[in-house]
């Protein structure tokens, strides 16, 4: 029920990817009234697929996008998103997506599912695209602004068993996002975090800047929430000035507009290597359970690469190799006489 538009995105970008993915079924949680009727326009579209691949699981309530995290946890509790993450809870779903309220969304995620042993705080990973043609995984972006080391180090676990999901034969190499390589950079937090990674057992690179995220230097840069978010929505923002100015230019004269037209093959496949649709769902990572967050202004294209992580995160066992790289950093820690700040909430 979620995002910008709602419904008239998220059903008929569900039935699209139904069709992409036969083996896979779809819960829609929400109005039981609106999405009915929401299923019968997309099946005029997609008349080959049931709607038994799509049954209604009814919540009375809807968490707005103007609504506080305590609004949506306490007093909206037969909310779509309260009920799609007990559907994972109790083994009804496999994963659950939406592009919803955020806070909401990882609040309501939290409470419901509950945190792994050995994570103090999940955190938010999403895929940026890089100059390898690859994409860099980054966290947090936001769900935690005030980080301790030990949490930063917990990130890197989590978001080096992310990445692995899309690398074979080499273990994920881990970035610290600073502001100079040098060991001496960096307020405290950042270089007691390099201490632990260093002593860990993740692939760590070492310090890198925030131009190292499109350069592909590393497959994963950690950093805390207010950090991540600033450079995501700076990103973002650096995406929409470089399309507008590309417009005006296409049509300030017709001789640009023959030079565009001449460039358009290699003017259309930049589009779509930089395309941020691709890389919408960002993953909620150490939950118990498969949680992925989709941009609130995705349209039914992006949406429908959000419902492809969850299907991915799923297929490619996130969850278990998730815990087992916690395991792995509590044994090493225990092993070493270190203080385990980790636990469930």
């Amino acid at each position: 029920m979620g995002g910008d538009a709602g419904i008239p995105v998220t059903v008929p970008a569900a039935f699209a990817f139904a069709q992409r993915f036969p083996d896979t079924q779809l819960l829609l949680v929400g109005l039981p009234h609106e999405l009915a009727q929401a299923v019968d326009a997309a099946r005029k579209n997609f008349p080959n697929l049931a709607a038994a691949r799509f049954p209604i699981i009814a919540a009375s309530e809807v968490v707005t996008m103007g609504d506080s995290v305590e609004v949506a946890l306490r007093r909206k509790k037969d909310s779509s998103m309260r009920v799609a993450a007990q559907t994972v809870k109790d083994g009804l779903a496999d994963a659950c997506v939406s592009a919803g309220n955020t806070g909401a969304w990882m609040a309501i995620s939290r409470y419901v599912l509950k945190t792994l042993d050995g994570i103090d705080r999940p955190a938010i990973a999403a895929a940026m695209p890089n100059q390898q043609g690859g994409a860099t995984t980054m966290l947090d972006l936001g769900a935690n602004v005030d980080c301790t080391a030990e949490h930063l180090l917990q990130f890197a676990l989590m978001g080096a068993a992310l990445a692995q999901l899309g690398i074979e034969g080499r273990s994920p190499s881990v970035g610290l996002l600073n502001i100079g390589e040098e060991l001496i950079k960096g307020n405290e937090v950042v270089k007691q975090a390099a201490d632990l990674l260093r002593q860990s057992t993740l692939n760590f690179y070492g310090n890198v800047e925030g131009d190292d995220i499109y350069k592909g230097t590393v497959d994963v840069v950690v950093c805390d929430g207010f950090v991540g978010n600033v450079a995501l929505k700076a990103s973002e923002g650096l995406a929409r000035m470089m399309s507008i100015i590309v417009r005006e230019e296409f049509n300030r004269s017709r001789f640009t507009q023959l030079i565009g037209l001449i460039a358009m093959p290699v003017l259309s496949r930049f589009r779509k290597r930089v395309d941020n649709r691709q890389y919408n769902g960002a993953t909620l990572l150490g939950l118990r359970g498969v949680v992925i967050k989709s941009h609130g202004s995705a349209d039914q294209v992006a949406f429908g690469f959000a419902l492809e992580r969850a299907r991915q995160a799923v297929a490619s066992g996130l969850l278990a190799r998730t815990t087992e790289a916690i395991n792995q950093l509590t044994k090493s820690q225990a092993d070493n006489g270190l203080k385990s700040s980790g636990g469930s909430a």
